[in-house]
């Protein structure tokens, strides 16, 4: 199974980005994806999660200015991130839970990372 994340860059603060995380692979099903995001010098943190019945949670952080959702026949997660500000820059990395055959355990995977830097 491969996590692929994509859409990060440089933007102007106010400005706006699209995250994106396609999962390939051996796929049953995916549980939960989620975006996390990791500034230098800080540790990783979960910045928005949505299960497959679509229940969401975000961090206090980034509500009202992002937007996760998901395209369960794509095996895709996205992330829509507005207002951005300077202390939104940080790798984001996305995660699901993936179970391979059914009835089988989910099992825990992450994409590379794509990096958001938001500065004038």
């Amino acid at each position: 199974v491969q996590l692929q994340a994509s859409g990060g860059g440089l933007v102007q603060p106010g400005g706006s980005l699209r995250l994106s995380c396609a999962a390939s692979g051996s796929i049953f099903s995916i549980n939960a994806m989620r975006w996390y995001c990791q500034a230098p010098g800080k540790q990783r943190e979960l910045v928005a999660g949505i299960t497959s019945g679509g229940s969401i949670n975000y961090a206090d952080s980034v509500k009202g200015r992002f937007t996760i959702s998901r395209d369960n026949a794509k095996n895709t997660v996205y992330l829509q991130m507005n207002s951005l500000k300077p202390e939104d820059t940080a790798v984001y990395s996305c995660n699901a839970d993936v179970q391979k055959i059914k009835h089988s355990v989910y099992y825990s995977y992450w994409g590379q990372g794509t990096l958001v830097t938001v500065s004038s």
